[in-house]
């Protein structure tokens, strides 16, 4: 699929509009109710990217604010433990895509994601039930343009940052050009987009400095609002709206950074065995680790709050049209996020870790009434991760779901009270940033289990008691049944990956790492230990 496909036609329509006049920003919109009748419900994913889980209100944070995702659990069903199994932007983005597991879909770290298709991806499969299939924002796609079987992609790539870092605008960078910053600049052809100063993964943090309505997060949300206000279509609707915040840079409009100003923010929680990375990693802004100060960390999440509730926003302004327009009780809501966001915690910056503020993400679905499920309120505390989002989709529309797919359905979860679940979900992540930082690991939202590849040490966490991992069980001989056990799991999960992974019935380390397995599609062998990080990691 081409530009032409999908920024032509109903992708103009779309997009324009996008910017609001003062006089329009405080008109109630009166949007016609929806006149066709679908015989499915409609499915809308909305996704945050780097959103932590305990950044949501609705997952016990009395600071921030976000009243319509805690609106869509009040009326929905929360689930406490969800993981990103390999929680950076690709490879989550990978299972997403699949509905498989690392190892199956071939992403075991950060990379560029597979330019050739899937047997089953979202979009396609969708599209193939009888959907039409829209992406607006982000999806990290390479290139940013292969559509993966939706029919229309709406995209926010940020990509001139990564024109910024190479030097001079080529043919082919602008040919890359992602739609929000073309829309940018037919409103400000003379302006920068990222005119903060900030860097893509930089700590600091600063307000936006033009209108907020010229901000990617409201373009988003803008975008999104134009599709569902004006949907006739027969066919029930698949949409994914992916925002690219909280992602840094952390820049809300003036208005969300000062709503923190006085709050009282948490502190970041740091053990003692996170003493390691106490050292800065870099002079630069982007770093992994490093001790910062207190005031230098909140005034981070300062700006890493108010991006989440400017994304809240944009979330309430979509939920709005659809009851406007009669159709939210025709259309099952999923919230996400690809991972989390360490924030300083444990001295920790970015993501690719396997603690808790990196790879337990939040997890939210709204079943329409339509659908007769009384799921309103339910909390579920059995392990789901992003591959579970395309049988949830596919069950939604009836469709059968394809036995590549690993993950499960979430309404096949409510529907049976949790019976016949998964006991735990495995986690994992090559080589990021350093040879340290390589890992695998398990969990079931109450104990996890880590494995550092590089040298095989282990730990062990009681999350129950240690929300923050702030004790390490490993060494206890207290706790030496429990190490036993989660070991025997990674073990048993491994094992079919080779002598490489486990020889003996024991975990081997791996210092050179493996980034793809066998499984990626267009697969090379000289790939597979592929080190180097990708554009915004």
């Amino acid at each position: 699929m081409n530009r032409r496909n999908f920024v032509g036609g109903a992708g103009a329509a779309i997009l324009a509009g996008g910017l609001r006049t003062p006089a329009q920003k405080g008109e109630s919109p009166a949007y016609s109710a929806n006149t066709v009748k679908r015989d499915r419900p409609n499915v809308l994913l909305l996704m945050a990217d780097q959103l932590r889980f305990d950044c949501v209100g609705a997952y016990g944070n009395p600071v921030i604010r976000t009243p319509n995702l805690d609106r869509i659990a009040r009326e929905g069903v929360r689930f406490s433990a969800a993981y990103s199994t390999t929680p950076t932007c690709t490879p989550a983005r990978s299972a997403l895509l699949t509905g498989m597991g690392p190892w199956r879909n071939g992403m075991l770290g950060y990379t560029h994601m597979a330019t050739n298709p899937y047997p089953v991806e979202k979009g396609r499969a969708m599209a193939e039930a009888g959907y039409y299939t829209t992406s607006i924002g982000k999806n990290h796609y390479s290139p940013i343009r292969n559509a993966h079987g939706y029919h229309q992609l709406v995209s926010d790539e940020h990509c001139s940052y990564w024109f910024h870092k190479q030097g001079p605008q080529t043919e082919a960078s602008w040919e890359e050009r992602c739609d929000y910053e073309a829309w940018f600049w037919s409103h400000l052809p003379d302006k920068d987009p990222h005119a903060t100063g900030l860097t893509w993964n930089d700590y600091r943090a600063r307000p936006f400095v033009y209108p907020e309505e010229m901000h990617d997060t409201h373009w988003t949300g803008q975008t999104a609002v134009n599709f569902l206000k004006g949907y006739e279509r027969a066919e029930p609707f698949f949409l994914k709206v992916s925002f690219i915040r909280p992602h840094s840079p952390y820049d809300p409009p003036e208005r969300c950074f000062n709503m923190y100003e006085n709050s009282p923010l948490p502190e970041a929680h740091v053990a003692d065995w996170a003493k390691i990375y106490e050292p800065r990693s870099g002079p630069d802004n982007e770093i992994w680790h490093g001790k910062l100060s207190p005031a230098v960390i909140r005034h981070s999440r300062q700006g890493y709050y108010g991006s989440v509730s400017f994304v809240d926003e944009q979330i309430g302004r979509i939920l709005d049209v659809l009851e406007q327009r009669k159709l939210l009780e025709e259309t099952l809501v999923l919230f996400i996020s690809d991972h989390g966001d360490m924030l300083g915690d444990q001295n920790l910056w970015r993501k690719s870790y396997g603690y808790e503020q990196s790879a337990h993400v939040p997890m939210l679905m709204r079943p329409p009434a339509s659908m007769n499920m009384n799921a309103a309120g339910r909390v579920m505390d059995n392990p789901v991760e992003l591959r579970d989002i395309v049988p949830t989709a596919l069950d939604a529309a009836g469709a059968p779901i394809p036995e590549a797919v690993e993950g499960r359905s979430l309404l096949e979860l409510v529907r049976s009270g949790g019976k016949g679940w998964r006991e735990y979900i495995d986690l994992e992540h090559n080589i990021c940033y350093s040879p340290s930082n390589h890992w695998n690991g398990m969990t079931d939202g109450r104990w996890k289990y880590l494995y550092h590849a590089q040298h095989g040490k282990e730990q062990l966490f009681h999350l129950e008691t240690d929300p923050h991992e702030l004790k390490d069980l490993s060494g206890s001989a207290e706790y030496g049944p429990q190490l036993k056990l989660w070991r025997e799991r990674l073990v048993a999960h491994l094992e079919e990956r080779g002598p490489e992974w486990v020889r003996d019935g024991k975990l081997v380390p791996r210092p050179q790492g493996m980034m793809l397995s066998p499984n990626f599609p267009g697969y090379a062998p000289a790939e597979a230990t592929l080190k180097r990080v990708v554009r915004g990691a």
